[in-house]
């Protein structure tokens, strides 16, 4: 299974990649790619600037990850209850070239934060629409307090632990 793992997040130290790569790591058999969202460089959409300039490159690029790839793992960074800027700009220009954003692939989706709700109402908002962009969501996990819960060996807590290994196995089966 070729599975795309990102944070929605283009910090150089995101915690949101940290835990999708790891997540997308625990897949059996799975050959992982590490997406970086800093790599790509889109104007803020506007209707204006599709009509001058049409779909950046960088879009296209995205969008073509995504259908490459067997299924995706993205843990969501939460910007004053919403969106990073920058995963909502790429999300934008991506659904203008296609409303199935997603392409209808197997989705584990994550969120997590240094606080205690580990960025649950963005995880909400995209649980909501996420499904209606062609995503296949099969499971999502949302881990609060990520300093406290989190290693490279794997998560502290011995339920929340276990609650993402439930999610990842919903995303392979």
């Amino acid at each position: 299974m070729k599975l795309l793992a990102f944070g929605a997040s283009t910090s150089s130290t995101s915690i949101n990649r940290q835990l999708a790569n790891f997540a997308a790591n625990q897949v059996a058999d799975a050959e992982v790619t590490d997406l970086d969202l800093s790599q790509f460089s889109l104007p803020i959409y506007s209707s204006d600037e599709e009509e001058a300039n049409g779909i950046p490159a960088d879009a296209r690029a995205f969008k073509d990850l995504i259908t490459s790839h067997d299924g995706i793992v993205v843990s969501l960074a939460e910007h004053n209850g919403s969106y990073a800027a920058a995963f909502k700009n790429l999300y934008d220009w991506v659904s203008r070239i296609d409303q199935s954003v997603w392409a209808d692939k197997p989705m584990l989706l994550l969120s997590t934060s240094p606080g205690g709700r580990g960025g649950m109402t963005v995880m909400e908002a995209a649980k909501a629409t996420f499904p209606r962009m062609g995503a296949d969501l099969k499971a999502s996990f949302s881990l609060p307090s990520f300093y406290d819960n989190f290693s490279p060996e794997g998560i502290a807590d011995a339920g929340l632990a276990d609650q993402l290994t439930m999610a990842i196995q919903a995303l392979s089966a």
